[in-house]
């Protein structure tokens, strides 16, 4: 299978499909710009070669019409800066201007599409759509794994117009690796780290892990299900009613296959949803009336950081506790130096899923882990052995790397 290292790029034009779906705020300027980081190496080395590059991505949820707040427009000063290459900009992803655009693009030359997601037929997976995309260059690059769980136009159709030239990016394929290194011969223990609010959201892969980890630490909103399934009481905490059964069959599955389950036991609580709310530390089985568990305790924070420095391999997806609000941070933060402290002594560590990377982004932990995934849907499909459409699109006879 061709490889983004090993294909010659002199005088293509490349299609490249990246994750550009990048925070901004209300002066739209980006606020955090490592999904655009991400996609540098790739797009150097098309343009290293001496091919030209087109860009396509979407921005947001928009309603399938042009909406400013969602323009990649706001993208161009960024890239340009980041690429060191004057980025031109299509007003639209298809149509007879962007293809005279593209048309007239020489070796060494960007053009950034406007926003895929303006138009309905992208989400559809519409193929005539992806066609009109497909004209625009000679190779397609998959780029984007934040959207290779979506069978959209541009992220798996368009890959049937380039039988022979379609391949993944730097990104895409560090990322399936990185996902395959944890998995395949981990250096034990293998730690898992859940947060985050609910159980619903992590029940596939809760099931997939537990014939794969030595340990999974259970924190965030989702810990009070857990506790309430226990018998305990939480008081005004976040709860699923109809999850509590799905608690008792996770506990009783760990028991049965040798997963050592991790929950806390103490917890931080407040009297209001805020972050000036009254704080005080109980056993987390024994919240009173009125008052809600919003962080992990400090008992729970020795024994979360004991087990994840003495870890081979770690994943962490999603929070302690409300780390958004500065006095409820604290347990998501003693993780993170835990899992920096276990990769500075020698454990292969994966972060993933969009709370967890703002986290360790927010605490500029980033480059002390071993990988930090951009994908958070993707990365949980793929680590719930699900076979994602970006990925298939390309690889065709796809290994699944995770069993």
């Amino acid at each position: 299978m061709q490889t983004i290292e090993t294909y010659n790029f002199k005088n293509k034009k490349a299609l490249v499909r990246v994750d550009f779906n990048v925070p901004l705020d209300e002066q739209l300027n980006i606020t955090d710009d490592t999904r655009i980081k991400a996609a540098i190496p790739t797009l150097k080395k098309i343009l290293k070669d001496g091919g030209s590059v087109i860009i396509m991505s979407h921005l947001g949820r928009p309603k399938n019409i042009p909406e400013d707040k969602f323009s990649l427009k706001h993208i161009v000063p960024s890239l340009s800066k980041l690429l060191g290459v004057e980025v031109k900009f299509s007003n639209d992803c298809i149509g007879a201007a962007t293809k005279v655009m593209s048309d007239a693009l020489k070796p060494g030359e960007v053009l950034l599409l406007e926003n895929l997601r303006f138009h309905a037929e992208e989400t559809k997976g519409s193929v005539s759509f992806a066609k009109e995309l497909a004209s625009l260059g000679d190779v397609y690059v998959n780029d984007a794994f934040g959207t290779a769980h979506r069978a959209h136009a541009s992220t798996t159709i368009v890959a049937q117009f380039f039988p022979h030239d379609k391949l993944f990016g730097y990104c895409m394929a560090s990322e399936l690796t990185s996902i395959s290194n944890l998995f395949t011969n981990p250096k034990r223990p293998l730690t898992a780290i859940l947060g985050g609010a609910k159980v619903s959201g992590k029940i596939a892969i809760i099931e997939n892990l537990m014939d794969k980890v030595d340990n999974l630490i259970i924190g965030g909103g989702m810990a009070y299900t857990f506790i309430k399934a226990k018998g305990g009481n939480i008081g005004s905490s976040l709860v699923e009613e109809d999850k509590i059964e799905t608690a008792l069959n996770v506990i009783e599955a760990a028991k049965k296959k040798g997963v050592k389950l991790y929950i806390p036991t103490d917890t931080a609580i407040a009297d209001a949803f805020n972050n000036d709310a009254n704080k005080k530390f109980c056993a987390i089985n024994e919240i009173p009336s009125g008052w809600l568990g919003l962080d992990i305790g400090p008992e729970t924070e020795k024994e979360f950081a004991k087990v994840i420095e003495s870890s081979g391999s770690i994943l962490w997806n999603g929070p302690m506790g409300v780390f958004e609000m500065s006095n409820f941070e604290h347990g998501t933060k003693v993780v993170a130096d835990a899992i920096v402290s276990a990769t500075a002594k020698g454990a292969y560590s994966l972060v993933g899923g969009g709370d967890s990377v703002a986290a360790i982004n927010k605490y500029n932990l980033a480059d002390k882990v071993s990988y930090v995934s951009t994908g958070g849907g993707a990365m949980l499909e793929y680590i719930e052995g699900k076979e994602l459409p970006g990925v298939k699109a390309i690889q065709e006879d796809v290994e699944k790397i995770i069993k």
